[in-house]
């Protein structure tokens, strides 16, 4: 009779063993397949955020080429609309150039103050040890 019991308990380990494997079999089918999904949105963000970086480098090129344009159509305005001399004209456009970036460095430099996180000033160190060669 212990035989039969013996061997009744070898059977129920190796139903438990090969139940087990199954489902380890499963759970790593399901991992697997949760990997290449992620893989492939991970590729389909890298592509939006690629596309997005050069449409957004177009766009600023085309802000300071409009920029550049108005400043010039501003410099003969000045000098033919209301009779200034060339000199005059540049340096009045000048002057408004630097009062503008004056004015957005100053709050530029207001937003960007602040209690930064640990992580990021360690970042910002990081980085602009690297670029000095430090």
């Amino acid at each position: 009779m212990s035989g039969d019991n013996h061997r009744r308990n070898d059977e129920g380990a190796g139903v438990g063993r090969m139940a087990a494997g199954r489902i380890t079999a499963l759970v790593a089918s399901v991992m697997d397949l949760h990997v290449r999904i992620a893989l492939q949105e991970a590729d389909k963000e890298k592509r939006r955020l690629i596309s997005g970086g050069l449409l957004l480098g177009a766009g600023i090129s085309m802000v300071i080429l409009a920029t550049v344009a108005s400043q010039l159509a501003l410099v003969l305005w000045l000098q033919l609309g209301l009779a200034w001399g060339w000199i005059r004209s540049v340096l009045a456009v000048m002057a408004l150039d630097l009062v503008l970036a004056g004015l957005f460095l100053r709050i530029g430099g207001q937003l960007t103050k602040g209690p930064y996180l640990p992580q990021t000033t360690a970042g910002l160190t990081k980085t602009t040890r690297a670029i000095l060669g430090r």
